[in-house]
């Protein structure tokens, strides 16, 4: 049996610590963004941003409303993909050019994946990939649903790492995902339905 090259922790209270010491390297946003309903007020600082984003999530975390998987090589920690449902990331709903577009998911559940981040001294070597995969996974143990994704798909725009932190359209493809719907003149709206796993019988 081939080893995976890389192991996966959820994002808990258990493992805040590791994803700190990545968050420190994504540069302030704490990955943060697209739990916000609405943006912090105008006029705040560059340092009392990043002060209220760790803050906050902080806080997301201890209440299990901030999910992600992590990615270790070993013990170190190098990534990881964020997803969550509907409720936990509503600033995609803001978007206008989402509204104009999202069809009506019924009754199924909607999971939404936004961001993914790297260490870069391990980019190129398949961590978001692995991630997107486990993230993915996690959401079929969790009684699966319709995932939504977010890439951007203009060639310009994804030649800037930060805008690859939304994926791309092949990693998603690969999973199985269908395009629905452009956003705007850069992103595209991303969906797969994912069965719940099935209990093992006895």
């Amino acid at each position: 049996m081939k080893r995976e090259p890389y192991s996966v922790r959820e994002l808990s209270v258990r493992t805040l610590s590791d994803f700190e010491t990545l968050a420190i390297k994504q540069g302030g946003c704490w990955c943060i963004f697209y739990q916000r309903a609405n943006p912090l007020r105008r006029g705040t600082t560059s340092g009392e941003w990043k002060r209220r984003n760790r803050s906050d999530k902080r806080a997301l975390v201890r209440r299990g409303r901030s999910h992600a998987v992590l990615v270790y090589e070993g013990r170190t920690p190098i990534g990881w993909c964020q997803y969550g449902g509907r409720e936990e990331l509503p600033r995609i709903d803001a978007r206008r050019t989402y509204r104009k577009v999202a069809p009506a998911v019924g009754v199924k559940k909607l999971w939404r994946i936004t961001c993914f981040f790297v260490d870069p001294k391990y980019r190129g070597r398949g961590v978001a990939k692995f991630a997107l995969r486990a993230a993915l996974d996690s959401i079929r143990n969790k009684g699966g649903g319709v995932v939504e994704a977010y890439p951007v798909a203009s060639p310009k725009m994804a030649a800037v790492p930060e805008w690859r932190w939304f994926g791309t359209p092949g990693m998603f493809r690969k999973e199985g995902f269908r395009t629905v719907a452009p956003l705007g003149t850069s992103g595209v709206l991303m969906r797969k339905t994912i069965a719940p796993r099935r209990a093992k019988k006895p």
